[in-house]
């Protein structure tokens, strides 16, 4: 979203595409696939969802991380069906072979995540030691331009305090918390 009333969907679209990219960049990821869901227009139906097993039949990931849909009150609709069509997609529809048979036909054979890490959890209960890589990823945060209300610094500060926060329950400087689901049945 965005608060400039006169800014375009396309545009806006275009411009959060460039930013992801340069934030994957600034990380060393190697491919971005965007699914071209429209800004708040996510929904829990099979035209999503089946683009979300699409790719996991087809990259095949052991992991899949994923935003905790199940935070209550405030979220973002979006935020709130990516996280709950991820895990849905993961558990059961990737691995079930009568889930959108339309991808055997395209050698897309159903897959087996063995973990997930829900990101933003309410309740976490695995934690990750971000002391060595909090900069960089305060690099990639601030690679989206278009949705930093705060100056980067003034986000810094705010951020490595929740970080630390986040450390203190879980023995580290700094840390970030997941709710863990192993899956691997």
């Amino acid at each position: 979203g965005t608060s400039d009333a006169s800014m375009p969907s396309d545009k806006l679209a275009e411009i959060r595409e460039k930013e992801q990219l340069n934030a994957a960049k600034a990380l060393g990821v190697s491919e971005v696939v965007f699914l071209r869901e429209p800004d708040q227009g996510l929904d829990d139906n099979d035209r999503f969802r089946e683009k979300v097993v699409r790719q996991i039949r087809k990259h095949k990931p052991e992991i899949v991380v994923t935003i905790d849909p199940n935070r209550p009150y405030i979220r973002h609709r979006d935020h709130y069906y990516c996280g709950r069509v991820t895990l849905d997609a993961v558990f059961p529809y990737a691995r079930d072979h009568k889930a959108f048979p339309e991808h055997l036909m395209e050698g897309l054979e159903p897959h087996k995540v063995q973990e997930m890490y829900m990101f933003r959890s309410e309740t976490p209960d695995f934690y990750v030691d971000i002391t060595d890589t909090f900069e960089a990823k305060m690099d990639a945060l601030y690679c989206h331009v278009s949705q930093m209300g705060r100056p980067r610094e003034e986000g810094q500060v705010r951020s490595r305090e929740r970080a630390a926060e986040t450390g203190k329950k879980a023995g580290y400087e700094l840390a970030e918390g997941f709710k863990y689901i192993n899956i691997g049945r």
